[in-house]
């Protein structure tokens, strides 16, 4: 890694034209754009796909976007694409190709891996469980003492969880109410014991969401669940076949642990994980809305999957929120984005895309291995309109901090009650307008407020959002939400030359867990950690005892 490979990117014309341009947007207020372009939020919007984008009120003029697009451009943006649905391995470190566009490919579309059609395959899943799910929610699968499943525990972590969690907050409205759905995710015992509190053994299903059937947190959480149902229902270990089900490519591990073969889901290396919604991952989602609503979510992907890949840049809707991402991270020094959704339905949405976001981009060396030089992933948080503005919002509009936000807003409730829904999308626009505009100490002064308090409640305004605004929350409203995010990734890694599909940076904490396991119930055990590990380890021993 030498230092010409390390400031590559910089090195770019149209990256330091960006950076000679930045200093002059830098002086200009949004007050001043929109006074002086009365048609700029006309004109700086974008209709596609079922989504209205609203991006006037970022910190950009014509020249910013051109830059921004010459700087696509000049970094491949378009080749990666392409790749992407070529089938290439473009997840360089792993060796795999990066296909989760084909998931929601529709039937007798065609998309090569090593020459072979890899979409036959995906509906073939897709079918079996598009089977299974039907026999669960009809009531004609029985569990081990002849009961209907009432019950579904979904066992997983990581993308075999805030997936499937987030897309089932998101549908419930959709969901058949009598079938009680649950996640568990972490290895604390107490995520395992709250899932299971008041529910029937007889009438429980679990998912066991694992490609390799080794995930340390999962298996761990999976053999919990096969003690606690068989010391409920006799210790009959025939019953595990009623009552489990697999999401994995282990056959062998699989048949060992219990679970018929012919229960088993299973999926491709050319998946990761945090793309993995779509794939059998999403059995407890298809579950609980049925696999009407499921194919819906997945026209949506697929809808705009296909923008991204056909749209001329100036007009599609990831590549212009990536570019400007990008704009307002590395050029402005935003070093976070607030998604904020205002739609409770949505309420782990912004938990979902910190997975998508930070996993996938969260890094430091470029696809050969030199630094990138930029910052590049920026901190992805939030949480639903208007729970928010009694919280962070305080800081978004008056701290020190540039903390760019993405609003989301649906023209009609699902559960339309009065005026809430009038009150509700009127703080979208609201809030929108308030970042941006701010108010001045001279509308203060005008307004008749004391002068000691005019610095406490003067807005500085001039901070950037974009609005979305969709018909209403349906499968597949959602899942054009999902892919335009999983596009804005792979816009902002494209630029930056990274691997948004590898994640490295997990495995080292997990390594050196295991290695910490064994040693905390054997005081024997010689620590060899540095000081404070061994201490902590210690403390951690004496405290076990109780």
């Amino acid at each position: 890694m030498t230092d010409s490979s390390s400031t590559a990117l910089q090195a770019l014309p149209a990256w330091k034209a960006l950076q000679a341009h930045a200093p002059k947007l830098q002086a200009q207020h949004l007050r001043e754009l929109f006074a002086t372009d009365p048609q700029r939020g006309e004109r700086l919007a974008l209709d596609a796909v079922g989504i209205y984008l609203d991006y006037s009120k970022n910190r950009i003029n014509d020249d910013t976007l051109r830059l921004l697009l010459s700087l696509a451009e000049a970094t491949g943006v378009r080749e990666r694409i392409d790749a992407m649905f070529r089938g290439e391995r473009i997840n360089t470190t792993e060796g795999r190709a990066v296909l989760h566009v084909a998931l929601r490919a529709p039937r007798g579309a065609k998309i090569l891996f090593d020459g072979a059609d890899v979409v036959p395959g995906v509906h073939e899943v897709l079918d079996r469980m598009a089977g299974f799910a039907e026999r669960v929610r009809g009531g004609a699968w029985l569990g081990h003492g002849g009961k209907r499943i009432r019950h579904i525990v979904n066992i997983g972590i990581g993308g075999s969880d805030l997936g499937p969690v987030m897309a089932y907050e998101a549908l419930r409205h959709y969901s058949q109410r009598d079938l009680d759905v649950r996640f568990v995710s972490n290895v604390d015992g107490t995520d395992f014991a709250e899932a299971v509190q008041g529910i029937d053994a007889a009438e429980t299903l679990f998912i066991i969401a694992s490609k390799t059937f080794t995930t340390l947190e999962t298996m761990t959480n999976a053999h919990s669940a096969r003690d606690w149902l068989l010391s409920r229902l006799g210790g009959d270990a025939s019953a595990v076949a009623k009552h489990f089900v697999a999401l994995s490519t282990n056959a062998e591990a699989v048949s060992k642990f219990g679970i018929a073969t012919d229960n088993m889901f299973g999926f491709w290396d050319w998946v990761g994980g945090r793309y993995s919604m779509d794939s059998a991952i999403g059995l407890s989602t298809m579950l609980a809305i049925g696999p009407e609503h499921f194919r819906a979510m997945l026209d949506g992907m697929h809808q705009m999957d296909e923008h991204f890949r056909l749209a001329p840049f100036e007009r599609n809707l990831p590549v212009l929120m990536g570019l400007i991402g990008i704009w307002n991270s590395n050029f402005l020094g935003a070093h976070s984005v607030a998604v904020l959704p205002y739609e409770q339905y949505l309420k782990r949405f912004p938990a979902y895309l910190q997975q998508l976001t930070m996993e996938s981009n969260g890094k430091r060396v470029r696809l050969d291995g030199a630094p990138i030089g930029v910052d590049t992933g920026p901190i992805y948080w939030g949480e639903p309109g208007t729970n928010g503005q009694h919280s962070f919002y305080q800081l978004i509009h008056q701290g020190t901090r540039l903390v760019p936000c993405d609003f989301i807003g649906f023209g009609r409730s699902l559960n339309p009650l009065g005026d809430h829904h009038d009150q509700l999308m009127a703080n979208v626009f609201a809030q929108g307008e308030a970042l941006a505009f701010g108010k001045t100490a001279d509308e203060l002064r005008a307004e008749g407020v004391a002068e000691a308090l005019v610095p406490h409640k003067s807005f500085e305004g001039n901070r950037p959002s974009n609005t979305l605004l969709l018909d209403e929350l349906t499968p597949a409203a959602l899942g054009k939400l999902v892919a335009l995010y999983e596009h804005i990734v792979f816009t902002q890694g494209a630029v930056w030359g990274l691997n948004c599909f590898d994640q490295w940076g997990v495995e080292l904490g997990k390594a050196l867990a295991q290695r910490i396991i064994p040693e905390l119930g054997d005081a024997n055990v010689a620590l060899k950690h540095d000081s404070s590990t061994n201490t902590l380890i210690g403390r951690y021993r004496q405290l076990r005892r109780g």
